[in-house]
């Protein structure tokens, strides 16, 4: 599955979809393949769930890692700088950790000229549990409205459809045909299935995409 991505992987959602912690995974078994990687945080949106807050891991993992100025202080503003720029078509696979909705595609937009010199791979990371995204009519105008913020298009969808530690596999089967519904509703393909790592050997579905949980809820 890993091997459809490009140099370049943009990760955007509706705010909740677990955009943060599909892109740590991403990140780190890409590691495992011995491939260079750079995560980028661009989520100068939501303070609470950011890549940032994961520097020593990224370290110990040799992960290059991005992050707005002031990530890490009490100063939360939008402050990026030109390293992204520099890393983009060096190499590496770099991923880009969008903020959620439209409002964190604007700052990504600032990058669109340059993202599209290269084939890039964008996924629209989907959570039909999430409140305004719980059927594919209600995420399929949020796609648009990230990729009129952006100007930049999906490539793909991801189902991450969960419900934290209370997930079943029942949830996760469910959601299926909602993610194929959006698919077919935007004509982007669907990937994979992001699961918890002690579901988803239980799993009777196709394309599923075992992940570790590294960002928890507030309430956890």
């Amino acid at each position: 599955m890993l091997s459809t991505l490009t140099d370049t992987v943009i990760v955007a959602g509706h705010y909740g979809s677990g955009k943060t912690n599909l892109s740590l995974n991403l990140a780190l078994r890409l590691r495992e393949e011995e491939k260079p990687v750079t995560l980028c945080d661009l989520d100068v949106v939501n303070p609470y769930f950011r890549t940032a807050d994961f520097q020593s891991m990224a370290a110990e993992q040799g992960i290059h890692l991005i992050t707005p100025a002031f990530a890490g202080s009490s100063v939360d503003i939008p402050a990026l700088t030109g390293a992204l720029d520099a890393r983009l078509g060096r190499g590496d696979t770099v991923i880009i950790d969008v903020g959620g909705d439209d409002d964190g595609a604007y700052a990504l937009g600032r990058y669109a000229p340059k993202i599209q010199e290269r084939p890039y791979t964008m996924l629209f990371v989907a959570n039909f549990f999430r409140y305004l995204t719980r059927t594919p009519q209600e995420a399929a105008p949020y796609m648009a409205e990230i990729e009129a913020a952006s100007r930049l298009t999906f490539t793909h969808i991801i189902n991450n459809s969960n419900l934290a530690e209370q997930t079943t596999k029942e949830d996760v089967e469910g959601s299926i045909r909602k993610a194929e519904e959006l698919s077919r509703l935007t004509g982007r393909p669907l990937l994979f299935s992001a699961v918890k790592e002690d579901l988803a050997a239980g799993l009777s579905l196709q394309k599923v995409f075992p992940v570790g949980v590294y960002v928890k809820t507030l309430w956890q």
